[in-house]
């Protein structure tokens, strides 16, 4: 490469359209909107939502006029480079999710402020559709698959079989699945044990305190068994 060419490549400075520039920063605008209140309504992070997001339209339409203007010169792209390497992001992330939806931000900027405004609406759009499936599929998933609980019931008197038997039914009513594990019995103690993964947790509460009501000297001990396939 001659040193004129090089010097065509260095000093070159293509005019933006006014009403191309707008188009773009309003396109920008919008979709970093949606994503900031998709945000919102489908994620899944514990920090405050509405404080992290509210900068999303201003990163997405900074991030399209950063791109709108060092993709006219070489120049300006070799400076933003430098610039980038002495710059620090320091912001807290806490969550994966958050990176996700950063990226997503700093994509539509990219997208819009290269001027790919189809590409980039369609391309966002298929993310947070993705993002609706996915958030159906973590909540059917959450609501049909409750944790197992170890079940220890303790009586302070020596119970018939027929008690047991309708012990071990009234648990299994609640459940959606149930396994015995152990039970032992002696003159004066009764004890019975039961890994079950109840409906709800209201039904498993409501069992505890008919128990509590008909044996007086009985106890209920509840513990995390998770770790624990039926």
């Amino acid at each position: 490469m001659e040193k004129k060419d090089l010097n065509f490549f260095l000093n070159q400075n293509v005019q933006i359209e006014l009403s191309n520039f707008i188009l773009s920063l309003f396109c920008a605008a919008v979709l970093s909107f949606i994503v900031h209140l998709f945000y919102i309504r489908f994620s899944s992070t514990l920090s405050n939502r509405i404080e992290f997001s509210k900068n999303f339209v201003v990163l997405g339409v900074a991030t399209c006029i950063v791109i709108m203007i060092v993709k006219s010169s070489l120049a300006l792209s070799l400076g933003l480079v430098g610039a980038l390497s002495i710059v620090r992001f320091r912001a807290a992330i806490k969550e994966p999710e958050e990176l996700v939806y950063l990226f997503l931000i700093i994509a539509v900027g990219l997208g819009c402020g290269a001027n790919q405004l189809i590409v980039t609406t369609i391309g966002i759009f298929f993310a947070l559709l993705t993002i609706i499936i996915y958030s159906k599929y973590l909540n059917n998933k959450k609501d049909t698959s409750t944790e197992i609980i170890n079940m220890g019931i303790i009586i302070e008197e020596n119970i018939s079989d027929t008690q047991i038997n309708n012990l071990i039914k009234d648990a299994n009513k609640i459940s959606l699945e149930s396994k015995f594990i152990s039970m032992s019995r002696s003159e004066s103690n009764t004890t019975v044990n039961l890994d079950i993964r109840p409906t709800t947790f209201e039904e498993l509460t409501k069992l505890t305190g008919v128990i509590k009501k008909e044996y007086k000297n009985s106890k209920v001990i509840l513990s995390n068994n998770s770790d624990l396939s039926l």
